[in-house]
């Protein structure tokens, strides 16, 4: 039944929202189906991006123009990241209707929304009226209320432990 697009919901402060919605776009990738990808937040050069970028049928874009934590950007960084996000969302969602993807992913969506870079309303008008057969993941943590209810699938990561808690700082080969 590949004909319904659902809505998918990673979020929790666990490892791994990005690295399942990445899979997910494998998989997706693998039978042949077009993909669009999209990064809030980040550079789009993590190894996930790097591998999905080599493939034909897989779309991925960025915006992250000062490449800083929310909490770090000035408000000059800020309002360049909240238009960066915004045409980067607009772009994916445009394109993936444009070529009639069978997946969309909007990774960081929810901190893109939190952070106040990207309008909620916005983001819920676009799963509203989402063609019928498009899937969409979005990722992050601290989903709302209202993305929670209009998500079909919903899945928490928790972390129990994290080696940065020790100091240990995000490894290129497993983290990024």
């Amino acid at each position: 039944m590949s004909d319904i697009g659902l809505i998918h919901l990673y979020c929790g402060d666990g490892k791994g929202k990005t690295t399942a919605a990445m899979g997910l776009a494998v998989r997706c990738a693998g039978r042949g189906k077009s993909v669009v990808a999209a990064q809030f937040l980040k550079d789009g050069t993590s190894g996930e991006c790097r591998a999905l970028a080599g493939l034909a049928n897989v779309t991925v874009l960025a915006a992250n123009p000062c490449g800083k934590f929310s909490s770090q950007m000035t408000e000059e960084e800020r309002a360049e990241t909240a238009a960066a996000v915004l045409r980067t969302f607009r772009a994916a969602c445009d394109y993936a209707v444009r070529t009639g993807a069978r997946l969309l992913v909007l990774d960081e969506a929810c901190a893109a929304i939190s952070c106040g870079f990207l309008d909620e309303d916005a983001v819920l008008s676009f799963l509203e009226h989402k063609p019928a057969a498009l899937e969409v993941v979005l990722t992050g943590r601290n989903p709302s209320e209202r993305l929670c209810e209009r998500a079909d699938y919903i899945t928490e990561m928790v972390k129990r432990r994290h080696p940065f808690d020790k100091g240990i700082a995000a490894r290129e080969d497993v983290e990024l």
